[in-house]
């Protein structure tokens, strides 16, 4: 019997037991609202906002904690103290908008074309890549990214710092939360991003490593509004 012979036999016997096996019991569907009901609740005394700085901090990200109208002063202040000179933007984006305000034309990089054209420049001659965000998650310290042709997934992927520009009014306490704040049921997202910490791993020699599959750094600029400045 020749290769392809045993493996007609072999796709032709699993094929059989699977149209001989019983129907068996539906799996019914799991209750996910009553699961995160029945969870411990967070820490007494313990903001939202707390609770994300803290558990995003636990994941090496650096927090910027910034008021909504001094925020682009704050992003000028991690420019120059990290010494980016190439800043990758998505162009017609509240970021865009303001970097261009704030940086010579030859210091920004608009992606816009597509990745094949610009692999080269990513790679080697941009020091960071600049995103806004959809919201975060408290519970684990995760930023919630939903890319857009303005802004593809590649710019928190490649650059080797990632800024993220965050409001505090869209932390949510689980992503179970934001899926249902964001009725995601009814249009789920095509590439949702989320985001914990700088790109790390440890498959190699079972040493950490930071920046092995993306960046090595996460800053994220943490903006509150107005509103709840007054509040404070």
């Amino acid at each position: 019997m020749n290769l392809q012979d045993h493996d007609k036999r072999a796709r032709s016997a699993i094929f059989s037991r699977l149209r001989g096996a019983s129907a068996g019991k539906p799996v019914e569907t799991p209750d996910v609202a009553a699961y995160f009901r029945e969870r411990a609740q967070p820490a007494a005394g313990e903001s939202r906002r707390e609770r994300f700085m803290r558990n995003a901090s636990n994941w090496r990200a650096e927090i910027v904690e910034c008021g909504e109208a001094e925020w682009p002063a704050r992003l000028a202040d991690v420019i120059a103290r990290k010494n980016l000179q190439r800043i990758a933007v998505g162009r017609n984006t509240s970021i865009g908008w303001t970097l261009s305000a704030m940086l010579p034309a030859e210091r920004l990089f608009w992606y816009e074309q597509d990745l094949a054209e610009v692999k080269a420049e990513l790679f080697n001659h941009i020091d960071a890549g600049i995103t806004t965000t959809i919201g975060g998650v408290a519970e684990t310290g995760s930023l919630l990214l939903w890319p857009t042709p303005a802004e593809p997934r590649t710019l928190s992927l490649i650059p080797p710092l990632h800024i993220a520009l965050l409001f505090e009014d869209q932390i949510h306490e689980t992503l179970f939360d934001a899926m249902r704040e964001h009725q995601w049921a009814q249009r789920m997202p095509t590439n949702l991003l989320l985001v914990t910490g700088p790109s790390k791993t440890a498959d190699i020699q079972r040493m950490l490593v930071y920046g092995a599959h993306g960046p090595k750094e996460l800053v994220i600029l943490l903006v509150s509004r107005k509103a709840q400045e007054a509040a404070l």
